[in-house]
C-alpha cells in the first residue's frame, strides 16, 4: 500500500495530468489524507472499467457497518474526482484506505483546495 501524497491547489490552480502521469495506481490499494476539500484524482486509460473503493471504516449502533463507497471510473477516456471527506478517515491511521478491482492503465493522485 502507497501512501499518496495531497497537493495543495493554490488559488492560481494547478496543473495535475503530470501528477498522474508520475502515480500509477498500487496493485494493493493506496491511502490517502481525508477532509474537507480533499480529492482522489482517478484516470483510467484501459480498455476495461475500474472501480476505486473507498473503505469506510465507521459503525452506527455499534455493530452495523457503514457501506464502502464504490465508484465506476469508465474505460479509455475515464477521469474521476471523488470527495475524500472524513467519514472514510480510519481512526488507527488517519487516512482513508483505496483499493481497485484492477490497476492495468489506472493512475491516481490527491488534491485538496486551497482555504484562503
Amino acid at each position: 500500500m502507497a501512501a499518496l501524497t495531497t497537493n495543495v491547489v493554490p488559488l492560481t490552480g494547478l496543473r495535475f495530468d503530470d501528477l498522474l502521469a508520475a502515480s500509477p495506481a498500487n496493485a494493493g490499494g493506496d491511502d490517502c489524507a481525508t477532509g474537507a476539500g480533499v480529492l482522489l484524482v482517478v484516470k483510467n486509460t484501459d480498455t476495461t472499467a475500474k472501480t476505486v473503493t473507498l473503505v469506510t471504516p465507521e459503525t452506527v449502533d455499534g455493530d452495523l457497518a457503514v457501506a464502502d463507497r464504490a465508484v465506476t471510473v469508465v474505460a479509455t477516456t475515464g477521469l474521476s474526482l471523488i470527495p475524500v471527506t472524513d467519514r472514510y478517515r480510519n481512526p488507527s491511521t488517519g487516512r482513508c484506505s483505496i483499493t481497485y478491482s484492477a490497476v492495468t492503465g489506472v493512475t491516481v493522485c490527491v488534491v485538496r483546495t486551497a482555504t484562503s
